[in-house]
This record gives structure tokens, C-alpha cells and sequence, in this order.
């Protein structure tokens, strides 16, 4: 599948500046898995924080970054009516090595498992092909009307 630029993402996720957190989706098979990116800068507001010195990622917002891969994933199999993804799970998450600016990260997600509008993925992030963070994450597509 295509690529989808920052464009395509912001037409799907709700999330905008400071917390979309994707900025590229490389590839795609639909109910199956995505690939996507980050750009880690120093510029965003976290590093303000988060340990100014040596500025380090949250792993928190590593796991918001999958998350939202996830919901690309789960937004490409539906195509009847406007939807939110609510991640309503995480399972055996581990931080492999910390993130900092200049890194780009790269999220792959597989479906473990697809009932419905509920979704269970594995995710793994990337960066220079190391593993620094994993996980299983859950999530549900919800009408946003009932939202």
C-alpha cells in the first residue's frame, strides 16, 4: 500500500499538535499490520521537562506513538461512518533503550487479534533497528456519535 503522509493522518486521527505523534506511515496491509514514524526533536515540549540536561523521551508517549500507529491500522479496515479509536489496553510493556532527539523511531504493529471494531496489536518501536520499546496495546473503534 501507499504511503500516507502527515496530511492523510490528520484526516483520520483526532490528535493535533502537541499529540499527533506519528508523522509518516510507510506501509500498510490492511487488518494486518502498519509501519510507521516519528521524528524525535528537541524542539517539542517534553524535553522542556523531561530532563532538560539529557533530554530522554517519556516511554509514556512512546506508547501513545504506537497506540496511534495502531489506529491508523484500525481506521484502514473501515470505511462506514466517521470513528475514534479509545485505547482501552496495554500488556507487558518494556523499555529497551531511551529515545533523544535526532532519533526517529520506527513503530511496526501486527494484529494479534481483530473481533469487530476491537483490535489487540503488538507493538514494537525501532530506532537505527534496535528495539527500544514494546508491547501489547488494545483498542476499539467507536462511532463518534456514541463518543
Amino acid at each position: 500500500m501507499p504511503e500516507l503522509r502527515i496530511e492523510d493522518i490528520m484526516e483520520r486521527l483526532p490528535h493535533r499538535y502537541p499529540f499527533l505523534l506519528i508523522d509518516r506511515v510507510l506501509d500498510f496491509e490492511v487488518e494486518k499490520s502498519i509501519r510507521a514514524i516519528k521524528n524525535v526533536t528537541f524542539n517539542e515540549p517534553q524535553f522542556m521537562g523531561h530532563f532538560p540536561d539529557h533530554p530522554v523521551m517519556p516511554g509514556v508517549l512512546i506508547v501513545e506513538a504506537m497506540a496511534q500507529a495502531g489506529g491508523m491500522l484500525a481506521f484502514q479496515s473501515t470505511d462506514d461512518g466517521d470513528y475514534l479509536v479509545y485505547f482501552t489496553g496495554i500488556d507487558g510493556v518494556r523499555f529497551r533503550k531511551p529515545v533523544r532527539p535526532g532519533d526517529q523511531i520506527v513503530f511496526e504493529m501486527t494484529c494479534l487479534r481483530h473481533r469487530g471494531h476491537m483490535w489487540k496489536l503488538k507493538g514494537e518501536a525501532f530506532v537505527d533497528g534496535k528495539l527500544v520499546c514494546e508491547g501489547v496495546l488494545m483498542a476499539t473503534l467507536v462511532p463518534v456519535e456514541e463518543a
